[in-house]
């Protein structure tokens, strides 16, 4: 039976799954508002901690189902994860620390956990993988977020025994690396989406993270620190993203990347693993004689897709994406102004650092600090200048945070 179809017997059967959702921002009021329509599934919980944001959401939500729910709304995350009236949470704040909050209490009300925080899962997503495999829970990235709809290109492939060189995304927006909620505000509030979240965007980090943790689940590394980001259309991106002795960029293929132009699609390079399937190839893409082929999806839906892992997770106990075992990559902090000694240092979507993906192996060499543990109250130990990637020597970490301690554990694991 299809997905779809276990969905509609869980409506016939009147057992929807039941949802609860932390985070009604942009991406949680979307998802909430896709869920009022699908069958065989209700919201019967938002947090935020702005209760207007929840009541929103959940009016939205009553405005277009054909049931009306009566849908518990607190600006406690924690009353959303222990009602009695949820069976799985989702996690659309974009938040490391309340990410890493939101994972651990999930996990001691045993229910499942799907992320749309990808800045949480690059940080301690093996570790919360191994914690609630042990528990017999799923703990999955989202459908329709890049890496999950790339990682799923990449496994089709795989699947058909072909050879994968590059799995990536396009990048939405241009790249400015000093962007931050100021600079950000007023496009955000054009888009009615948070500064913090819009800055990530605009200074590369989300690309980054995102990049990051399709490494993660796929042992794909980014060719060189912080990756090439070409600028192509779709020709040109199996052109440049080849072997510098083919006229390309690369130094390896089996390489995670993200391209200026092709957004807001995903793609995977492949080849053909033997002579008669490059000729069929060659044939089916109508490309002509070609070595490399482009497989790419022109879209994703983000958090409107949400609802498929939801379901996966529930009815089928299967994931979108996950860490393949430890971190393969990093997203490490990057100075993205002037810092002075004893100065705060904020965190991702602020006015201080940026994220650039490197190789775990490379983080641990420099002695380099995962992005999503700066913030709170870590400050400055010295001068620090615009561009420098922070070292432990740099900054003293919060270390009372729930994020700090769980990557602590993650490392004593994976060590």
């Amino acid at each position: 039976m299809t997905l779809y179809g276990k969905l509609l017997q869980r409506e016939d059967e009147g057992n929807p799954i039941r949802v609860g959702v932390i985070g009604a921002g942009q991406m949680g009021f979307g998802m909430v508002s896709q869920i009022s329509t699908i069958p065989g599934m209700v919201i019967a919980g938002i947090s935020d901690i702005n209760i207007e944001a929840a009541n929103d959401a959940a009016q939205a939500y009553n405005a277009s189902a054909s049931k009306k729910e009566d849908i518990l709304t607190s600006t406690n995350f924690k009353d959303v994860i222990h009602s009695d009236k949820v069976e799985i949470i989702v996690d659309a704040t974009g938040v490391p620390e309340v990410g890493a909050k939101i994972s651990l209490e999930t996990l001691i009300a045993q229910k499942h956990l799907v992320l749309l925080n990808v800045e949480i899962d690059i940080t301690i997503g093996p570790i919360m993988k191994k914690l609630y495999d042990s528990a017999g829970l799923v703990y999955t990235g989202s459908d329709g977020d890049e890496p999950a709809a790339t990682a799923q290109m990449f496994e089709f492939a795989k699947s058909m025994g072909m050879e994968v060189l590059v799995a990536g995304k396009g990048k939405n927006n241009a790249l400015k690396v000093s962007a931050n909620p100021t600079t950000a505000q007023d496009e955000a509030d054009e888009k009615k989406m948070s500064s913090h979240m819009l800055a990530a965007f605009q200074d590369g980090t989300k690309t980054m993270a995102e990049m990051n943790l399709l490494s993660n689940a796929i042992g794909y590394v980014p060719d060189t620190t912080g990756m090439h980001g070409i600028s192509a259309d779709l020709d040109e991106t199996i052109n440049k993203l080849n072997l510098k002795d083919n006229g390309g960029v690369l130094d390896n293929f089996g390489v995670v990347e993200y391209v200026d132009g092709i957004a807001p699609g995903i793609f995977c390079i492949v080849k053909g693993q033997n002579e008669g399937v490059q000729g069929e190839l060659n044939y089916l893409m109508k490309k002509g004689k070609r070595d490399h082929h482009i497989l790419y999806r022109p879209f994703h839906l983000a958090s409107l897709e949400t609802p498929l892992t939801i379901a996966r997770a529930v009815i089928e106990h299967d994931h979108a994406i996950v860490p393949i075992d430890g971190p393969v990559s990093e997203t490490v902090a990057v100075a993205k102004r002037d810092i002075k000694a004893g100065e705060t240092v904020d965190g991702i979507g602020g006015y201080s650092v940026r994220g650039v993906i490197e190789t775990h192996q490379a983080m641990k060499e420099n002695n380099n600090i995962p992005v999503g543990l700066v913030g709170g109250a870590s400050v400055a130990k010295q001068d620090i200048k615009d561009g420098t990637f922070l070292t432990y020597d740099d900054i003293e970490l919060d270390q009372s945070t729930t994020v700090y301690r769980l990557r602590k554990l993650q490392d004593e694991t994976f060590a």
